[in-house]
């Protein structure tokens, strides 16, 4: 089951039928609290988020979601192509982040990456030199201090430990955590490696490091 959220009664409409004709099962919410009322009541497979929503916005509604460990995969659909509302709804969990006017099909092929990386991911522990991530859990710590991430941080992360040691391209990590056109992302992906650095070392020996040219890799030394 597929929540729609979204305000304009048009858009919802084209959304509600296109995904009912592909076999999908749906809901429709026109505002914020109604969504938030319906993700409180029902279990959804995936909800489509619009950000500017009468009565709560998407991203409250979002918030509300992870704020009550809540891991419904999340795509927001909305018109603020800024790359730091990109950040912003991301760093709050959202799963993926499409702009409008989008193609269906791209709309489509977006869910079923989201649905892949949702339902396909081993829960074994990932460990690099004293870098320890539980994904069930949600727990990273490094040399016994815990470190809270976003949720996009967590991706980033569990993607460089699980290929570490390689040497990782901007545009192959943008595909693997964030399935969107690597020109329209590729800042992004320099934004995140920041923020990760600062979180993971702390005076420690640095674990992420900067290939010239090729890219970034997670190893020790």
């Amino acid at each position: 089951m597929i929540l729609v959220t979204e305000d304009e009664r048009r858009v919802r409409s084209f959304l509600v039928r296109g995904l009912t004709q592909e076999g999908h099962s749906v809901r429709e919410a026109g505002d914020g609290a109604e969504a938030a009322a319906l993700l409180e009541a029902e279990h959804f497979e995936l909800v489509l988020l619009d950000w500017v929503l009468p009565n709560k916005s998407g991203l409250e509604v979002l918030k509300e979601l992870r704020g009550r460990a809540d891991v419904t995969p999340v795509i927001m659909v909305t018109a603020r192509d800024a790359v730091e509302h990109r950040i912003e709804a991301l760093d709050a969990g959202a799963d993926d982040y499409l702009v409008k006017p989008f193609s269906f099909d791209e709309l489509l092929a977006r869910i079923r990456a989201v649905s892949r990386r949702s339902t396909g991911r081993a829960e074994a522990q990932l460990r690099c030199a004293d870098l320890l991530m539980d994904p069930r859990s949600h727990r990273v710590e490094r040399g016994g201090r815990a470190i809270p991430l976003t949720a996009k941080e967590f991706a980033l992360l569990r993607f460089l430990l699980e290929h570490q040691g390689e040497v990782l391209s901007r545009a192959r990590i943008v595909e693997a955590v964030w399935d969107h056109d690597f020109d329209s992302f590729s800042n992004v992906v320099d934004v995140y490696v920041r923020h990760l650095r600062v979180k993971l070392d702390e005076g420690a020996a640095p674990l992420l490091h900067t290939i010239r040219g090729a890219g970034y890799v997670l190893r020790e030394g």
